[in-house]
């Protein structure tokens, strides 16, 4: 499982998560336990939704064309 998560991506899995986590306290509602799915991928660092798609927000070896450095 390769990490497809980079650090802003995380910041804001946590916060809408636990948005999510408190709003569903709030209102006695387990439905904010979906809260606990973007912090999980958070922690892991791995989205299976992005796979599909060949999705990733980790930095990687290219520059800002898309393309490998020489």
């Amino acid at each position: 499982m390769k990490a497809n998560i980079g650090s802003i991506d995380r910041v804001v899995r946590v916060v809408v998560g636990v948005g999510i986590l408190g709003a569903g306290y709030y209102y006695r509602s387990w439905w904010g336990l979906v809260g606990l799915l973007p912090v999980l991928t958070a922690i892991v660092r791995f989205c299976p939704g992005y796979v599909p798609f060949g999705m990733s927000t980790c930095r990687g070896n290219t520059d800002q064309t898309g393309q490998p450095p020489r």
